[in-house]
């Protein structure tokens, strides 16, 4: 692409008139198929390529063979639908092809980009452990053939399974030993099956289960995939959908189940780290969240340092059903009870909700901070702001909550990583990625420095915090390491 066909974009003109570069730090593959099966087939045979194109996933929807009767006694949730843009077949192919996607980066205003699965993210979720195992496996060589020769540029995560820390380990081993890849991706959660109900009705796993989310009451200790991360170099991304789960299972409506399903994983992934502790016993790792935005982040923080204030350990007592004087209560009961007749009041002994009242507890559970070693509010800041990095899309007004530091808890700048989700309906022109971006400082919601930070610093911090090596031989490398000389 000539610098005169990049300037014809008003995203290539901001990026000229900027003196930092613009790190995209979530952009998307959009699996060319053929190339993909052939993976698969090299991974696990041609019997596990016929039985994906079968199954009820993104190859094909199953909601679309059942009548509406069917899919009202199934409670089958509508997928989502026309994902990928496609009134432009430039758009359209680049998201697929690597060497085009690189020749039309300056035309994007883009310097750098961290590219992102599609029918990758929904392998990490599979079941059936051969066909998980074998679709992340083709997927990451895939990957990192494509992308080789475009690393000045582009660098694609690889697609590391969590069913148990034993893959994930495997799997990290060979993606960065083997293919050198550098990012990686893990799902936020993993479906488990209830073992009371998968007993006695095995079926009932397709309906009720439950989410482990790697720190709290997980079903295996995750620390050595995390010491693992740290030994290869490697931080965490999170990306997982939701949509047709919970409250987002609409028949009928796509968009109701879109809305707010990232923000919902990794809400879930990210409290379930600080308060299982990760980040305490990981201090140097960092983890990253993808296209959720950061509003919920800011609000999470806010709400931990709130029920920090009202249960820890030592305001316990403001609630501690033997804090109460029972002598004194039966009196006011006594005295102001009349409307409910003598008889009601003297059975509130007997007749006492744990809800209202409170029940027993063992000492030993009181302090549910413990885990992350929480003593002082200070610690949540300490085991927050600077261990998360959150990935907000160009047009969210939203992203400016991550630099208002009236409104954060302590002060805080929030971590926001630009993040173009180039190559899905996000973005309807790949043109306009550093353009939809900049009217955020258009706006007056992001000032110049915010911006910076935004597209730039943070994701410049995210990764060589990890990795100081990451941006080595990139375009960026020398911006990069005058950041960090300066920092």
């Amino acid at each position: 692409m000539s610098t005169a066909e990049a300037r014809m974009t008003k995203s290539a003109a901001i990026r000229a008139r900027l003196k930092h570069p613009i790190i995209d730090s979530d952009g998307h593959i959009a699996e060319f198929e053929p190339a993909f099966f052939d993976y698969l087939k090299e991974a696990g045979g041609a019997r596990l390529v016929e039985r994906f194109k079968a199954m009820d996933g993104p190859y094909r929807f199953g909601w679309y063979t059942l009548t509406p009767e069917e899919r009202l006694r199934t409670r089958k949730p509508r997928p989502g639908w026309w994902l990928h843009p496609t009134r432009n077949a430039l758009d359209r192919a680049a998201s697929s092809m690597p060497r085009l996607l690189h020749r039309r980066l300056d035309q994007m205003g883009l310097d750098f980009t961290i590219i992102y699965p599609s029918i990758g993210m929904f392998a990490l979720h599979l079941g059936d452990e051969e066909m998980r195992r074998a679709a992340c496996r083709a997927f990451n060589s895939l990957q990192a053939d494509i992308f080789r020769e475009y690393a000045d540029r582009m660098t694609p995560v690889a697609t590391v399974p969590m069913h148990t820390p034993q893959e994930a380990i495997e799997e990290l081993e060979h993606v960065v030993k083997t293919l050198r890849l550098k990012a990686v991706l893990m799902p936020a959660f993993v479906r488990r099956p209830i073992p009371a109900l998968a007993e006695e009705h095995p079926q009932a796993s397709r309906w009720a289960f439950w989410l482990d989310t790697f720190g709290i009451d997980s079903a295996y200790d995750y620390d050595p995939v995390w010491a693992k991360c740290l030994e290869l170099r490697v931080a965490p991304s999170f990306h997982s959908p939701t949509a047709g789960m919970g409250m987002r299972a609409s028949l009928s409506n796509s968009m109701y189940n879109h809305i707010g399903h990232f923000a919902a994983s990794n809400e879930a992934v990210c409290k379930s780290l600080i308060l299982g502790g990760v980040t305490r016993r990981f201090p140097n790792l960092r983890f990253a969240f993808l296209e959720g935005g950061v509003g919920w982040a800011c609000t999470l923080l806010g709400e931990l340092v709130g029920h920090w204030e009202k249960h820890n350990l030592e305001a316990l007592a403001n609630v501690d059903p033997a804090s109460l004087d029972r002598e004194e209560i039966g009196r006011l009961l006594r005295e102001y009870g009349g409307d409910y007749g003598s008889e009601r009041i003297e059975r509130w002994e007997r007749e006492r909700s744990h809800l209202l009242w409170g029940g027993p507890e063992e000492r030993a559970n009181l302090d549910e901070w413990a885990r992350a070693g929480i003593v002082r509010k200070e610690d949540i800041r300490e085991l927050f702001v600077p261990k998360f990095y959150f990935g907000c899309e160009g047009d969210d007004r939203m992203t400016a909550l991550a630099f208002d530091t009236k409104k954060n808890a302590f002060g805080a700048r929030l971590n926001a990583i630009y993040s173009s989700d180039l190559g899905h309906w996000d973005l309807p022109n790949m043109c306009d990625a550093a353009a939809e971006a900049w009217e955020l400082v258009e706006r007056e919601l992001l000032s110049e420095d915010d911006f910076r930070d935004f597209v730039f610093a943070n994701a410049v911090r995210a990764k060589t915090a990890v990795n100081p090596d990451f941006f080595k031989g990139t375009i960026v490398e020398g911006a990069v390491n005058s950041l960090l000389a300066n920092a």
